[in-house]
Formats: C-alpha cells, structure tokens, sequence
C-alpha cells in the first residue's frame, strides 16, 4: 500500500476534518493492531485448553506490534481477502506460532470484536470532547445568566430573555447528549467467539477433550480485551448496535445542528447580537471584502446534517442482514461509522472554539431591548393597572392601540415611541405616575426567572461532568 498524496483522491476527513486522535483510532495501523490484539487473546484462552504452546503465544505477543501493510497489501492483491492477508503476513513473522492464529475462528469472530473495540475508543474521545463543549456552555451562562436580550417566537421579536438562559436550552440538551453517549458506550458488545453462524459448532469440536467449552473459551477471551459479547450473535454482531451508536451521534448533532443555525441567525447584523471570532487576516469573501460570515456555524451545520443522514444506511445495514449474514453492509461500514466519528470530533472541536471565543455584542442587544422590548413589557404594565383596580380588557385596547401606533414608527426606522405614549395616556395616568409607568415598561426587568433556571442548569451540568 503506497502513501497518498494530494494528486488522487483521498477523503477530507484524511487531512482537513476531524483530530489526530481520532484518525489514529480509525487507522489500518490500529485497526491490524487490534487485530492482532484479538488474535492473541483467543490463542491465550487456547494456550489455556492445551492447543497453542506457550512458546507459540509469546512469538505471537513479540511481533503484535510489526505492522507491515505493504507486504498485507501484497498478499490481498493475489488472494482477494483482506483478513486472509493479515493473516498470512502475522503468520510469516511468528514461524512457530504462525500455524495457530485465528484457530477454529471465522473473519467476523475477529472483525467485529476489533470493531467493538473501535467504537469504544471512538465513543471514549467523543464523550471526553462532549464535556470540553459543556464546560464551556457552563462558563458563558455563569458570564451571562442575567443579562436581557429579546426573545424571538416565529423569527418576530417576543419578549425578553437572558443570554446565559438561551446557552442554558442548549445546555440541557447537552447534558441529555452527554448521558445518552455514556450509556451507548457502556453498552458496547463484541461479537464473542462464535464461529460461521454463531453457534460455536467449529469451537467444540475444537476444544472436545480439552475441559473447556466454547462458552468458556469465549469468556476468557473477552475479558481479556476488556468488553463483553452479546449472548446471541449469527456470524457478525446484531448490526443495530451501529445504528444506536450514530443515532445517538445524529443526537448529539441535533443538539449543536440547533445552536449554530441560531447562532447564524444572532449573528446577522440587522441582529447583530452574536458573532463567531474572526481572525485579523481571515478572509469573508472572495468578491465582497467588507463580509464576516459565520463559516464556522455553517461548517457545523453541514457536518451535523450529514451525521443525522447516515443513520438511514446503518438502519438499512440492521433490517437487512439476511438470515445470518450478508456481505452488503461491509463496504459501507468501512467508511460510514470513521466518517461520522470524525464528522461529529471536527463539529465538537469547531462548537468549542467558537463559543468559548465569540463576541456578545451589548450594543446590538440594548437596540433590539430598546426597540422592541417596550412592547413586550407593555404586558407587565397591565399586569400592575389590573392590580390597581384598571378594568383588564379596557387596559388591554388601550395598550394595543398605543403599540400599533408605534410599531408604525418603528417600521419606518424611527425610535420606538410606546414608551412616551404611555406615560402621557391620562387613562393610565389616574392610576400611576409616570416614573411608574416608566418602571414597569423597563424591559430588562422583564425576564421572569429565567436567570434563577440558567443557574439551575448550570448546577446540573457540573453534576453531569462529575459522573
């Protein structure tokens, strides 16, 4: 197998998305390492029942690391199995121990344990970058937990809420995220040792007059590489536990998919309240010099949508393993489970990056609270003019009929007048005075408990990162 370069095609996630941990996991080198890893453990169980000699396993366990693609690659180019020529190039290292590798297994006894070791990784460094992403929710809510912005219900401006409680809605989704991803790791199953269709028939007639069953066997060799098997398995593992893995992924993508469209949104200037950090000599746009656009948002939401899609293919893979295998998963697992790994590591390392360096910009939040929050809090005056004694539904018309007014003036660029309105209405005026109606109408007071609630998640994503 030669090196790369950039003259043919090679995937994106090979030098542009994901991190160096990550591609190391889904590597040819740690994939064969694992291999080998499977093979030794099986020949220890082995050596256990009086098949393999304890000079043949620690040949094996000295050369588990020679690693040497080329000469595999070599030997699949003329037998056209790859497994076989891994196999077959161990076997050439190890001259004593050679002759019992992979002893009454089959591929996918070998395979799919090294795939449910894969995925644990995998799972183990995204839960640990998950936790980097939340801390970093947590520090923005604790900065911004009381800080007025305007709400917005179908795009429109609503009424006022807090910074730090809009961090907080994702934050909660997060700790679920977080939570669903522990559990899916910790359920993590490897095939066993199981044979052709599963049921172990090639691993008694193996092990007879040995002592040791096939169940046993398998036990030991599971416990060796540190994960359980499933009880029931035909030649591969169920492949639904694929599909839980990347639903529980698109998940996660769900979450972050949410904020960063948001995010684009809040950055928008006739919004103009968030923007992502911008480098001194990063460039918005080939033709228009004066942009800023939120690339890195978009870059989420691109990798996010396409997480959520390969959930379909490993859905198909699962309802369609005929009987006890076939072969029309393998290809696209060798590229769809890597790639959304690796989609989901760059989404989590872009997410932590923008939201611990983006810009909260004070004066687009206090002209949206000025321009708009006025008629939010023109509720909280009718509140306080019903507590006085106002009949509640003349308050009503009289505050609607004012808010048209202004929402006129407001259209048409000038300064929201509700406020001035209000205070001179002589209705409002017989029940208080003007610096009242004033207080009342001060929409950064109009919050709720939304900064209590944000603290509240706070508390518990720390309680969910000390799990």
């Amino acid at each position: 197998m030669t090196g790369y370069t950039h003259d043919t095609y090679i995937s994106t996630f090979t030098w542009r998305y994901g991190s160096d941990a990550m591609r190391s996991i889904y590597s040819e080198e740690h994939k064969r390492k694992l291999l080998r890893e499977v093979w030794i453990a099986l020949a220890t169980a082995q050596r256990d029942a009086g098949l393999v000699t304890e000079e043949q396993l620690c040949e094996l366990i000295a050369h588990k690391d020679d690693i040497d693609i080329e000469r595999a690659s070599e030997i699949e180019a003329e037998i056209h199995h790859d497994l076989m020529a891994e196999i077959k190039t161990y076997a050439e290292q190890c001259p004593k121990g050679g002759s019992i590798i992979h002893l009454g297994a089959t591929s996918m006894d070998i395979l799919d344990n090294m795939d449910a070791l894969r995925l644990k990784q995998a799972l183990s460094l995204t839960i640990e970058k998950t936790k980097t992403l939340l801390q970093t929710f947590i520090d923005k809510m604790d900065i911004y937990a009381d800080k007025a912005c305007m709400a917005f219900t179908h795009i429109q401006p609503a009424e006022p809420t807090t910074v730090g409680y809009r961090f907080a809605q994702t934050a909660q989704d997060l700790i679920a995220d977080l939570e669903a991803l522990e559990a899916v790791e910790a359920s993590i199953r490897g095939k066993g040792m199981k044979g052709a269709v599963g049921t172990s028939a090639s691993y008694r007639e193996l092990l007879l007059g040995t002592g040791m069953t096939p169940f046993a066997m398998e036990e030991k060799v599971m416990a060796q590489l540190g994960i359980k098997s499933f009880t029931a398995a035909t030649q591969v593992y169920p492949r639904k536990q694929d599909w839980r893995v990347v639903s529980t992924l698109s998940g996660l993508c769900c979450t972050l998919y949410k904020f960063f469209i948001d995010f684009r949104i809040l950055q928008s200037p006739p919004i103009g309240e968030w923007s992502e950090p911008f480098g001194a000599k990063q460039v918005g746009s080939s033709a228009m010099p004066f942009k800023r656009n939120p690339i890195n948002s978009e870059k989420i939401d691109s990798l996010c949508r396409f997480v959520s899609s390969q959930s379909e293919v490993l859905w198909q893979n699962a309802a369609s393993t005929l009987l006890e295998r076939t072969l029309d998963d393998s290809a696209n697992r060798r590229f769809v489970l890597p790639e959304c790994f690796l989609s989901v590591d760059e989404i989590l390392m872009t997410a932590t990056k923008v939201v611990s360096g983006m810009q909260i910009h004070e004066t687009g939040i206090k002209r949206n609270l000025d321009t708009y929050g006025l008629f939010a809090a023109s509720e909280r005056l009718m509140m306080e003019l019903g507590r006085r004694g106002a009949n509640r539904q003349e308050m009503h018309e009289l505050i609607r009929n004012h808010s048209l007014k202004a929402w006129t003036e407001v259209q048409e660029g000038r300064a929201n007048p509700l406020a001035d309105s209000l205070k001179s209405d002589p209705v409002v005026l017989s029940y208080m005075s003007e610096e009242e109606v004033l207080a009342s109408l001060d929409a950064e007071g109009y919050v709720g408990d939304a900064p209590m609630r944000t603290r509240l998640v706070i508390a518990e994503a720390k309680a969910a990162l000390l799990k």
